[in-house]
């Protein structure tokens, strides 16, 4: 049990209920009912970002012997070799399932494992991080677009893709910002830019005023914007790693409030099913930290 622990920590496997709900998403913004692309994509990108956690901790376990010596490898549960095996089985994995969604699938699969393994490798410690994130994210969202339609969008599928793309973008910019000074603590300017951020993007979501995308985009707010403030007001290391993990859960309602807010019959019970991982996630993340 202590070997699946570690491996449980390195994967970070209670943020993996944030990862589906991209194709979904991305599905939705096309107009269309998840299908069997969806599927692919969405199993796609669990692989993908798994193989991101675990190259992660590779290329940082210098830095977290000291910082997070408690981690999978420098506390020497997981020998460095098998995590760096894992990250590029994984990575293969995911390639090889967004194949079979199709070629445009695989190109943006393609372009995301890059990102993944760039963030990873090379910019992790950059001022680019977060933008990095952010467009791993996007590309996230596209990926379910790409493989759940069957042609080339129309010129108004393409926008609310770009849309819902930017969107978990930009949230995720925010978060990752954040997320950067979460071992030694920070300024509170950063969480509170965050939270405006937040707030924005609620904004646009609830624009259209659609019911359950109003319902969504409130515990959205809610996930997000309380550990937020408390980091505002406090930017210890023990709350801007809450507001982190709260911003992580957050993509869940922020995926379904997307998901929600087109016109497609059957969009508000799709919704609702991913809706339905946030209680999952919040139980997981209590034996198994998201970050």
């Amino acid at each position: 049990m202590s070997r699946v622990t570690a491996w449980a920590e390195l994967l970070r496997v209670s943020a993996l209920f944030t990862v589906p709900g991209d194709a979904v998403a991305g599905a939705a913004a096309v107009g269309r009912a998840p299908n069997r692309g969806t599927a692919l994509a969405a199993a796609s990108s669990v692989c993908l970002y798994e193989a991101g956690m675990a190259l992660n901790d590779w290329a940082d376990r210098e830095t977290d012997a000291v910082e997070r010596p408690e981690r999978p490898l420098p506390s020497g549960r997981i020998s460095p070799p098998a995590a760096f095996l894992a990250a590029g089985a994984l990575t293969a994995a995911g390639l090889a399932l967004a194949a079979r969604a199709g070629r445009p699938a695989l190109l943006t699969a393609t372009a995301l494992a890059g990102t993944v393994w760039a963030y990873d490798l090379r910019l992790n410690h950059t001022r680019a991080a977060p933008a990095t994130m952010a467009t791993a994210r996007a590309l996230d969202v596209i990926l379910g677009a790409a493989a759940t339609s069957t042609g080339t969008p129309t010129a108004a599928a393409a926008r609310d893709v770009a849309g819902a793309a930017g969107l978990m973008g930009v949230h995720t910019w925010a978060v990752t910002a954040v997320s950067r000074r979460e071992a030694e603590g920070g300024a509170p300017a950063v969480p509170l830019a965050a939270l405006g951020v937040v707030a924005g993007i609620a904004a646009v979501v609830t624009r259209q005023r659609r019911p359950q995308a109003l319902g969504a985009a409130a515990a959205y707010v809610a996930g997000a914007a309380r550990p937020l403030a408390h980091a505002a007001l406090n930017p210890s290391p023990p709350l801007l790693q809450r507001a982190v993990g709260g911003g992580i859960r957050a993509m869940i309602p922020l995926q379904a409030a997307l998901t929600a807010r087109t016109d497609r019959r059957g969009s508000a019970a799709t919704a609702a099913a991913l809706l339905a991982l946030l209680p999952l996630a919040r139980r997981l993340s209590r034996k198994v930290s998201p970050t």
